[in-house]
């Protein structure tokens, strides 16, 4: 299910909470064909885990004991976001549970001079920070710069990042059984380098960054949008560097 397809379900404050009683709570299933059961049992993507229900899991242990924002299980033993109730059930990601990510944000210059690496992501069409979904086997330092390399073609493999947080993001494919999880790290350069659109992004653009304010207002100018779960990744990345 795409994000223009699905149905935005908003959830009072007082009921997002888990230990908030809600009988009448009825979210909407955003599971995609290629994830639904029966499509699972012929034929897994690459991307997904073959689990077609989170009871078929069984590393739960371990999988709690690595997560960047611990979570509780429910009754049934299925992962409950840590965020509360989203609207949405199912899975519209690789896992149940949490989905590591990794978000590098690249600022090159100071002052007024000072830049951002965005990508326009090919998914949403929105301008982003070029990351992604950390791979099985790999850590987040290293899933970091691999997916930096493949969608602009900045190697910045032998740099040393500052990491910002390990927080939730507010995904638009998170459900209240599967959602995403970012390591998010700042990665400094004394000017711009040459970035190349790959892989998942359609274009790869250096921002006025000076300020939030100069990056929102270049962002529109170009005639794009940029993409809402990541502006408070930015913000704390552009607050750091101005607390230097």
């Amino acid at each position: 299910m795409s994000q223009q397809n699905r149905e935005i379900i908003t959830i009072p404050a007082s009921l997002r909470d888990w230990s908030v009683s809600w009988p009448e709570y009825a979210p909407q299933d955003v599971t995609p064909a290629e994830l639904l059961p029966q499509a699972l049992a012929s034929d897994v993507p690459s991307w997904a885990e073959g689990a077609a229900t989170p009871t078929a899991v069984t590393d739960w242990d371990q999988r709690r004991a690595n997560a960047l924002v611990p979570y509780d299980l429910d009754g049934r033993g299925w992962p409950l976001n840590p965020a509360g109730r989203t609207g949405a059930c199912g899975r519209n990601l690789g896992k149940w549970g949490e989905n590591q990510a990794a978000d590098p944000i690249v600022i090159a210059g100071t002052g007024q001079a000072r830049r951002i690496l965005l990508i326009t992501r090919d998914d949403i069409h929105r301008e982003a920070i070029p990351g992604g979904m950390v791979d099985a086997g790999e850590t987040a330092p290293q899933a970091l710069t691999r997916e930096l390399l493949e969608e602009t073609g900045v190697d910045l493999r032998h740099h040393q990042p500052v990491i910002l947080g390990r927080d939730l993001v507010d995904d638009w494919r998170n459900s209240d059984h599967a959602w995403v999880a970012s390591t998010s790290a700042l990665y400094v350069l004394p000017a711009t380098v040459t970035a190349t659109a790959a892989d998942d992004a359609l274009d790869a653009t250096w921002y006025p960054a000076c300020s939030m304010n100069a990056l929102e207002t270049a962002v529109v100018a170009a005639g794009r949008t940029l993409y809402a779960a990541h502006r408070p990744l930015i913000t704390r990345a552009l607050a750091y560097l101005d607390q230097q």
